[in-house]
């Protein structure tokens, strides 16, 4: 069973840093896109970031130039760094990962962690 691990939330100033991370574990086959989505209190889940098993980007546009995403294929992880970071960016962030599940593919998703900016 896949099982994604995510670590790296808080509580940041206006301003700050923070990375998140996320383990993806169980899949026999390599993992295709994986990244981030995130949701704030009473919005609908909106893509942050995502890349794909050859490294291509994809991002918000409320965060183009303040997040970047990476992964290490070889420990089928992903993170994103966050700075510059707005209160607007509060929000619940959730991992997915992209995998082959015969006869097409499936997504896992993390559990969340939260990140907050104070003002």
């Amino acid at each position: 069973q896949v099982r994604l691990v995510e670590s790296g939330g808080g509580v940041v100033q206006a301003g700050g840093s923070l990375r998140l991370s996320c383990a993806a574990s169980g899949s026999r086959f390599s993992f295709n896109a994986m990244g981030w989505y995130r949701q704030a209190p009473g919005k609908q889940r909106e893509l942050a970031a995502g890349i794909t098993s050859g490294g291509r980007t994809n991002y918000a546009d409320s965060v183009k130039g303040r997040f970047t995403i990476s992964r290490d294929n070889a420990k089928n992880t992903v993170y994103l760094q966050m700075n510059s970071l707005k209160p607007d960016d509060t929000a619940v962030y959730y991992c997915y990962a992209d995998f082959p599940a015969f006869p097409g593919f499936r997504t896992s998703w993390g559990q969340g962690t939260q990140v907050t900016v104070s003002s």
